[in-house]
């Protein structure tokens, strides 16, 4: 038995003893990792209450230095405990290393960059537009922010929502996932340890089952609300937020596109098609789920695709040869099967996939990258977030027809498009009815832009100068001048 305490939720600036004891599971083999404790009700109402005293109380809402400095800090806290939170999440949600450190640094980053906006973001408008009468107008903290984090990518995406929330003047409450408990109590320690961070301005809890989250979204002492996840479960939170009216900010699911012309490069375009299915194990909202490709490179295409997602090195995500680590569970393994099963009624399996059977990898919960061709776009394969690593290949003739595949889904969050003609790559893009378009490339993100879906991909956007009023109201005042005698 571990001696190894629990790992901790940090509300008002102190670790909280409550809450139930939970495993933390490797999904690599099946092992528990520590344990910790889950968050409840109790838990999140004392959270709630915290923010709120420290946005009523404290002067961190009119204080952007404050702020900036603050969120500086804490990106040298997390900068500190990249090694610690990489390896940790690796054996927690099965990304490989380099994926995970990948992640922590670029979350550095971005705290960084919403350390500038908390300074620079802060003016507003002013005018006389009418003679005697001055209208200026101010950004204002909206109050206490709820972010709900998604366990695929808890630290970057936990960030993407913090930052802004936090350098707008809000407090938070962060709702972490059960699957990476310790991870989020490395991140919980680098804000217990940011000094800057008056105590009750960022509280962060762990849950493993269903009480913090609705709060969150219930309570009227929560005025905004960020989360990151799948689209049903956005349309939930829509349904449940709407007798408060708070502001929601929803990055939700998604079925990316990659979009292959007949004058692309394949040398360079089919490990961008490998990567794109099984970066993160498959399980990303914008994981290249759907290739097109064009009728006159198909059959090579077909063929250099199949081999190469055949050769995918399956693995232990620990292990430095792994280029497709598992699923986050076994239940995940038998969900994706299933939905690769049920779709050899109306698609041809280019490359199966499924289950990995081998007894060295009994305990983890792996499943090899599948490749099924279609021609209906009414099927659940090409219409449903999958979140593993299966891909549908799909052909086009022309290029209203590669934009007609490409938006036949309710989704909207990203598209990819290979093709060495520009002028054709500006008029796809333009197209296509998606947040973000890459061109030649997959999976480029900068803190400098935006990012957000169309359609049912989600509402608002963060990252870039946008993101900070996510969580501002804006308030006008208008001055008359008193008229002369």
């Amino acid at each position: 038995m571990s001696t190894i305490p629990p790992a901790r939720n940090l509300i008002d600036g102190e670790w909280s003893e409550s809450g139930s004891v939970q495993d933390s599971v490797n999904p690599s083999t099946g092992e528990v990792v520590g344990t910790y404790r889950s968050a409840g009700r109790a838990e999140a109402q004392a959270a709630i209450a915290a923010a709120r005293t420290a946005f009523a109380t404290t002067d961190w809402s009119r204080d952007p230095a404050l702020r900036s400095r603050a969120l500086l800090e804490l990106a040298d806290r997390i900068a500190e405990r990249v090694p610690g939170l990489s390896r940790t999440l690796t054996r927690e949600n099965g990304k490989r290393l380099d994926e995970t450190a990948w992640e922590v640094a670029v979350a550095v980053d971005w705290l960084r960059y919403s350390a500038a906006s908390a300074l620079t973001q802060v003016a507003g408008r002013a005018a006389e537009p009418t003679p005697g009468q001055y209208f200026h107008s101010l950004p204002e903290a909206m109050g206490v922010a709820g972010i709900i984090s998604p366990w695929n990518s808890p630290v970057i995406l936990t960030v993407r929502a913090l930052g802004p929330a936090i350098g707008a003047g809000c407090t938070a409450v962060v709702k972490m996932p059960g699957q990476t408990a310790l991870t989020n109590a490395l991140f919980a320690e680098a804000v217990a340890a940011t000094r800057s961070l008056p105590a009750g301005v960022v509280n962060i809890l762990t849950e493993a089952g269903n009480e913090v989250a609705p709060l969150l979204v219930e309570s009227p002492d929560v005025d905004v609300l960020s989360y990151t996840g799948s689209t049903h479960v956005g349309r939930l939170i829509a349904a449940a937020a709407a007798p408060t009216l708070k502001r929601l900010n929803l990055e939700l699911g998604g079925k990316t596109p990659l979009i292959v012309f007949d004058d692309a490069d394949l040398d360079a375009v089919v490990p961008q098609l490998v990567m794109a299915s099984t970066l993160m194990n498959g399980q990303f909202c914008c994981t290249g789920s759907r290739v097109l490709v064009q009728r006159g490179i198909a059959d090579e295409l077909r063929t250099r695709l199949a081999a190469a997602l055949e050769a995918v090195r399956v693995g232990p995500a620990e292990d430095p040869a792994t280029q497709l680590g598992p699923l986050i569970d076994k239940a995940a393994v038998a969900r994706v099967d299933s939905i690769v099963a049920e779709a050899a009624s109306y698609a041809k399996a280019i490359v199966r996939g499924g289950p990995v059977t081998d007894p060295e990898l009994a305990g983890g919960a792996f499943f090899r990258p599948a490749l099924l061709e279609v021609e209906r776009l009414d099927v659940p394969l090409v219409q449903q977030e999958v979140f593993g690593p299966v891909q549908t290949f799909e052909i086009f003739d022309d290029e209203a027809d590669a934009v007609q595949r490409a938006n036949a889904t309710e989704f909207g969050l990203a598209a990819a498009l290979y093709t060495h003609d520009d002028t054709r790559a500006r008029r796809v893009g333009r197209a296509l009815h998606f947040g973000g378009i890459w061109v030649n490339g997959w999976g480029m993100m900068s803190e400098h832009f935006e990012q957000g879906g169309f359609k049912q991909s989600g509402i608002g956007v963060l990252c870039g100068p946008s993101a900070i009023g996510e969580f501002q109201n804006l308030k006008t005042y208008a001055t008359a001048t008193p008229r002369q005698p």
